[in-house]
């Protein structure tokens, strides 16, 4: 049966998943990146970049979050940096011409923009009408498989605060932020019906499992 999920979703120690100032040069904000470093050795990573990396918890936590899927969710943060009316069709994302989702992908912004194919499969299609009406096109795109809420944190946050995640599967990175942008924010998941059920460590990384109680 199809779930919602969130993986290999990063974190820092204080719950942060970006940094504050998000510009084009810097999607995470400055030194946010730092909460994926445990990512970037990974095979999972570095097959994306046509090379050899390191196999291990890490990666295999990140193999198994790239595969079963059958539609994506974005906030619009996650897709770019722009803001307001988009100004052009020029920017495409940030992941070049072959994104890594593969997948119909279903970005959550207030002004409308038509569909964008890219190489590889995936196709942005722009929902203007809230979490609700995106999650009904991503499941009739997924049919049994599962979708992925991809972030940022503000979007995942929404869909946890409305009980609609069933599993999720966070990274916390040994880093300090400082501040950002969290999912736990006003979240109260254990009131929301949530548990932590696995807690494993991994090379540079502790991964979290998280479903909803029985």
């Amino acid at each position: 049966m199809s779930k919602v999920r969130v993986a290999n979703f990063a974190i820092s120690i204080e719950g942060y998943s970006s940094a504050p100032g998000q510009t084009r040069k810097e999607p995470f904000g400055p030194g946010g990146l730092r909460v994926m470093e445990w990512f970037f050795p990974t095979d999972t990573f570095q097959k994306m970049q046509k090379k050899g990396g390191e196999t291990g918890i890490d990666n295999d936590f990140s193999a198994k979050s790239m595969t079963g899927m059958g539609a994506w969710i974005l906030g619009r943060n996650m897709f770019g940096p722009i803001r307001g009316p988009w100004p052009d069709d020029s920017w495409k994302g940030w992941w070049g011409e072959d994104p890594p989702y593969h997948v119909p992908t279903f970005v959550l912004t207030h002004y409308p923009r038509a569909p964008i194919t890219m190489k590889g499969g995936t196709v942005f299609h722009f929902v203007t009408d809230g979490i609700d009406a995106a999650l009904d096109l991503a499941r009739k795109a997924a049919g049994e498989k599962d979708i992925r809420i991809g972030g940022g944190a503000s979007t995942v946050r929404q869909y946890l605060q409305a009980g609609l995640v069933d599993e999720m599967h966070l990274v916390q990175s040994p880093v300090l932020l400082g501040a950002g942008d969290s999912i736990f924010a006003g979240t109260d998941l254990d009131g929301l019906g949530y548990e932590c059920v696995e807690r494993v460590a991994g090379e540079r990384a502790t991964h979290l499992t998280i479903r909803k109680r029985p």
